[in-house]
C-alpha cells in the first residue's frame, strides 16, 4: 500500500506555480541581459560594475543559467504537477547558494554598495527557490504530483 493517500491539488497549487513561473521568467530575462552584454551596455555601467563584470570566474555564468532555468523549468512542471519539480529546484538551491556565496564572498560588493542594497534581493531569490522546493516535496508527499 502506499505510504500516502492520493489528495486532489488545492487550488492556491496552481496560482502559486503561475506565480513562480513569472518569476522564473523574469530571472530568464535577467539572465538574457547578462549574457547579451555589449560594450555600449557595459561602458555604461559604473566602474566598480564593470570591474565585476570581468572579473566572474567563467563557470559563473553557467551556475546562474541553471539557477534561472532550473528554477523555471521547476515551477512549469509544478504547474503541470509533474515530480521532476523537486529535483529541478534542489539544482536551481545549488546553484543560487554558489552563485551568491561567491558574489558576497569573493568581491568587496557589500561594503562598495551597501548591504540594504545588495542583500534583499538575493535573500528573496533564495526564499522563492526554497519556497518552491518545499511546495514540490509537499506536493509529493501529498500525491498532487505524479
Amino acid at each position: 500500500m502506499a505510504s500516502y493517500i492520493r489528495q486532489a491539488p488545492p487550488r492556491w497549487l496552481t496560482i502559486v506555480a503561475v506565480l513562480l513561473l513569472l518569476f522564473g521568467a523574469a530571472g530568464l530575462v535577467a539572465f538574457y541581459g547578462d549574457v547579451t552584454m555589449n560594450e555600449s551596455r557595459l561602458a555604461a555601467m559604473p566602474a566598480w560594475d564593470r570591474a565585476f563584470f570581468a572579473s566572474r570566474p567563467g563557470w559563473f555564468v553557467w551556475v546562474y543559467g541553471a539557477a534561472v532555468w532550473a528554477g523555471f523549468f521547476g515551477a512549469a512542471a509544478l504547474l503541470l504537477r509533474r515530480r521532476i519539480a523537486r529535483p529541478l529546484y534542489i539544482v536551481s538551491l545549488v546553484a543560487v547558494v554558489m552563485q551568491f556565496g561567491w558574489v558576497f564572498a569573493a568581491t568587496d560588493l557589500i561594503a562598495v554598495k551597501g548591504a540594504a542594497t545588495v542583500v534583499p534581493f538575493p535573500i528573496v531569490i533564495l526564499g522563492v527557490t526554497v519556497l518552491g522546493l518545499g511546495i514540490a516535496t509537499r506536493g509529493i508527499r501529498r500525491g498532487w504530483l505524479r
